[in-house]
Order: structure tokens, then C-alpha cells, then sequence
């Protein structure tokens, strides 16, 4: 009896074990998934719970995948999520149930949703989308002391028709605008645009949106959209006020941080000094907004400082343009040695100058070196004078030659009648 009651009892714990769901039927997949677009380059994922999920003590988180344009991964309990992702191409998500609190319960099963991709002509949008950001005073609001302008530039598809026109937007945060000041090339079409203000900020971590499409009579024109990190994009301006000066040997250099609502710690800089004597650039990086350097010698020095944003604040970016050159120094100045060797020889020539002119006044030049005595001639050159005489008479005619030598030489006189 007992035995059986044992049997029967075994019996019940089996069927009641069997009649236990399985654990891959337990969580049930999100339903009513959906994706729609929200702005530029921007999604909405929603999808709701399963509400035959059982058991319903269970907490549950969703896993997210993003199928296209690129793939990415993440989980949340949540059941909507925001994403920002370039639109042209299409965009595909899935998603699937999953335990939120260690649960031992398995994975639901995957939904998908999908975007299409626009329709547009291929070749047809624009290319090489570049785009800065710069920085400046914004006087006339105290309450925004800064102001950010956008300036984009591209290139026309090459399919696309030549009656095409392109239109640019920016979209950042919650705020986007259509662009009014455009560049043409010579069919006038758009090739570039400025947005003088914008609601962009300088040190905001949101990605800055850009979509371009266009309009033809002869196709359907492509959109096309591109996401920016603000840091690779904005364009640092230079450093203000750069000073120098010489003191001794001593060369001391000095600037301002560049415009821009990051404080003065958040700057790196590199200066670039120039050596006009010796035709030699030196380079130097630093933290602080001085810098001091020995010279060895006299020269014309142009000094230059460029700016960026540290690592200490943000990612590393752009580099500013260089500042204005400051120039220091003076190229007509010599160093000390060869000062001394001029003024020596030029005192050894103003010594040489003195004793002479004293030399040529007094005669002294003479009397100690005087001239040395010629050697005597023995024959002097032969001297000869013919002296005509003539008469009035035709009947007489007297000639006289006359041959004159040294003393101790005969005299010859001969008269011819």
C-alpha cells in the first residue's frame, strides 16, 4: 500500500513538471514595431510589449539592433528610442525581448521594421560635403556672448542634370534651418552656403545634421545627408595680442586666448619662431599663453602662435590658422666679435692715416729714407745745335756748326767760308 501511494506520488510530480512551459516560450517578442522619422537624420524606434507575456513579475529590458546603414547595438528598457543616423540610404532595426534582471529566461524572438531608401536618380546628389564652424563676439546678446557660423561646401553629382538645384539644411539639437546665402558656380548652382549665425554651440557634444536635396526638370534628384562631430569641425581662430620682445638674451613672448567660450585652460599652443640670421624655424608647444627662450645672438626674429582646443575639454580638433607675424629684432645689428674686428681695423687704418699725413708735413719721410744717389754718366746724350747764318749778299754765305763735349773733350770749331 504504501508503495503505491509512493508511486502515485512520483507520477504527479512528472505531470506537473511536464506541464511547465518551456523557458524559450516564455518571453514573447515586442509587438507593434515601428520606425519614423522624426527630423533630419533623425529616427524614432517604438514598439510595445507582448501582453501575453507571462509571467508577468518578470522585468524586462528590449535589445536593439541597428541592421542599416550601420550596424550598433544596445539595450534599454525603455520602449522607444531616438536615433541619429544619415536617412539616404535606408534605415533597418530589429528588436527582441530579453530578461532585464539576470533572469535565467531566454531571448524572444527578433521583429524588424525598415525605412526605404528615397528615391532619387544615382549620381545625382551632391558630393564632398565639407563643412567649418567658426566662432565670434555676439555683442548685441549679453545673455549668449558667442555666436557659431556654418559655412558648407560640395560638389555638383556627376549625372546630374545641368537645370539641377541643390537646397542645404543643418539640423543641431531640436533646431533646424534651410540655408539663404548660397555660392554658384558659372550655370548657377548651388555649390556652397554660409549661415552667418546658427543656433550651433561651440562646446555642445550633439552632432550637427546636414541634408542636401535638389530639384530638376530632367530627374529625380538623390538627397543626401551627413552627420559632423562639432570638434572636427570647428575652426579654432587664432590667439590675440601676440607681443614680443628682446631683453639682453632673453627673447619673451605673449598672446591672448583665441575667441571662444572655452576657458584658458582648455587651450594648447604652438609657436613658431623664425631666425631671419640663420634661416632656422623652431617649434614649440605648450599649455600656457607664454613663452620665453634664450638667443644667442643678434637677429631679426618672426614670431607666429596657432591654437587648439586640449583633450582636457573635448576631443582633439582643428588647429587654428597662424597668428599675424610679429616681428623682433633688428638685421643690421652684428654679434659682439664682429663688431670688434671693424672697429679694429678701422682703428689700425686711422693710425696708419695720422702717421702718414704726419710724415708728408714734417719731411720726415725723407729723412729717414733718403733718395739714393743715380750713377755718373760718362757720356751724356750728343747734343747737336746747327745754327744757320744767312747774309743779305748772294756771294757770301757763312755756315757755322758747332760740336760741344764733355770737359776734358777736345773742342772742334771748323768755319766753312
Amino acid at each position: 500500500m504504501a508503495s503505491a501511494l509512493l508511486i502515485l506520488l512520483w507520477a504527479m510530480v512528472i505531470l506537473r513538471a511536464d506541464s511547465l512551459p518551456d523557458k524559450k516560450s516564455l518571453l514573447l517578442p515586442p509587438t507593434n514595431f515601428t520606425i519614423n522619422v522624426i527630423g533630419l537624420a533623425q529616427v524614432l524606434l517604438r514598439w510595445e510589449p507582448n501582453p501575453d507575456q507571462e509571467p508577468e513579475n518578470v522585468e524586462l529590458g528590449y535589445h536593439v539592433r541597428i541592421n542599416a546603414p550601420q550596424e550598433e547595438d544596445y539595450e534599454t528598457r525603455n520602449t522607444e528610442s531616438k536615433r541619429i543616423t544619415i536617412l539616404h540610404q535606408g534605415f533597418s532595426a530589429s528588436v527582441q525581448t530579453i530578461p532585464w534582471d539576470g533572469h535565467s529566461l531566454l531571448a524572444s524572438n527578433w521583429v524588424s521594421a525598415e525605412l526605404k531608401a528615397p528615391l532619387g536618380s544615382p549620381g545625382t546628389s551632391i558630393v564632398n560635403l565639407t563643412c567649418t564652424t567658426t566662432t565670434t563676439l555676439n555683442n548685441s546678446n549679453p545673455l549668449r556672448p558667442y555666436q557659431v557660423s556654418l559655412y558648407c561646401t560640395w560638389l555638383v553629382g556627376k549625372d546630374a542634370p545641368k537645370d539641377t538645384q541643390y537646397f542645404l539644411y543643418y539640423r543641431y539639437g531640436s533646431s533646424t534651418e534651410e540655408c539663404r546665402e548660397y555660392k554658384k558656380d558659372t550655370l548657377k548652382r548651388n555649390i556652397a552656403c554660409w549661415f552667418p549665425r546658427t543656433f550651433i554651440r561651440s562646446r555642445g557634444s550633439d552632432l550637427l545634421a546636414v541634408h542636401a536635396n535638389g530639384s530638376s526638370q530632367c530627374a529625380t534628384i538623390k538627397p543626401f545627408d551627413q552627420l559632423f562631430a562639432l570638434h572636427a569641425i570647428d575652426r579654432i581662430n587664432p590667439p590675440m595680442n601676440v607681443t614680443a620682445e628682446i631683453e639682453g638674451t632673453y627673447l619673451s613672448i605673449q598672446w591672448e586666448k583665441p575667441i571662444s567660450p572655452f576657458p584658458i585652460h582648455c587651450f594648447e599652443y604652438e609657436v613658431k619662431i623664425y631666425n631671419a640670421r640663420k634661416n632656422y624655424f623652431q617649434t614649440e608647444k605648450m599649455t600656457t599663453n607664454t613663452f620665453i627662450s634664450i638667443t644667442d645672438d643678434i637677429s631679426k626674429y618672426s614670431i607666429q602662435v596657432r591654437a587648439a582646443v586640449s583633450s582636457v575639454c573635448r576631443q582633439t580638433g582643428l588647429w587654428s590658422e597662424w597668428s599675424q607675424t610679429v616681428y623682433v629684432g633688428n638685421d643690421d645689428q652684428k654679434p659682439f666679435t664682429e663688431w670688434f674686428l671693424i672697429v679694429l681695423v678701422a682703428t689700425i687704418c686711422f693710425i696708419l692715416l695720422i702717421f702718414t699725413l704726419i710724415c708728408k708735413i714734417g719731411h720726415l719721410w725723407a729723412r729717414l729714407f733718403p733718395p739714393v744717389p743715380a750713377p755718373k754718366n760718362s757720356l751724356k746724350d750728343f747734343l747737336v745745335i746747327v745754327s744757320p747764318e744767312k747774309t743779305v749778299s748772294s756771294e757770301t754765305e757763312i755756315e757755322v756748326i758747332s760740336y760741344v763735349e764733355e770737359s776734358g773733350l777736345e773742342t772742334l770749331e771748323d768755319s766753312v767760308f
